[in-house]
């Protein structure tokens, strides 16, 4: 059970309510799960929904390449309801499904595509080392610009921001809905 519930409307106060209907009307037509954990605190929440609204809508990258980059945030983090949420955005967006089974079991997939290589090293590399080492970031650049590696990193932040959200918070999956994802130990030093 989900230590924050989303308020029903009638309940919310005069800027939950601001925020909320912000977020419904916006591009996502719903309110995100962890906006249940961040209308505690409406500022928090206002400026959150912007953000995780430019960076799924107004970046240059892909909509597979950015989906790419949440599911390993999501699988980093153990993350069930961002895992559950994105998986069906990033079939739609074109990512292979052998690809997201490989990341759900924790295994690098095999890639063919130069753009999703660097997507998946890039940020299992921010993950696991907290930085990105010179030579990659410089494929990163040469690959997808640099406007695009800033994004990615926003990207990332922002979901990372989502799984600990939805972990501390414990906001699960919908009823009905069996994780996806293994629990897998976390990395060894």
């Amino acid at each position: 059970m989900s230590r924050l519930e989303m308020p029903a409307r009638e309940a919310m106060n005069a800027r939950q309510r601001e925020v909320y209907d912000a977020t419904v009307s916006g591009p996502r037509g719903k309110a995100p799960a962890p906006l249940a954990a961040w209308l505690a605190s409406p500022e928090l929440a206002s400026r959150a929904q912007h953000l995780g609204e430019l960076v799924r809508y107004g970046t240059s990258l892909p909509a597979s390449l950015s989906e790419l980059a949440i599911l390993v945030t999501a699988r980093h983090w153990n993350a069930h309801y961002e895992w559950y949420a994105h998986k069906n955005e990033a079939l739609k967006a074109g990512l292979n499904p052998g690809l997201i089974d490989a990341i759900a079991a924790g295994v690098a997939p095999g890639f063919g595509d130069a753009a999703e290589r660097v997507i998946y090293r890039f940020t299992v590399q921010m993950h696991e080392q907290k930085r990105v080492d010179d030579a990659l970031y410089a494929e990163a650049v040469e690959l997808l610009g640099t406007t695009a590696v800033v994004e990615l990193v926003g990207i990332v932040g922002y979901y990372t921001l989502v799984a600990m959200t939805l972990n501390v918070f414990d906001i699960g999956l919908p009823p009905g809905v069996a994780p996806d994802l293994p629990v897998l130990p976390p990395p060894k030093p």
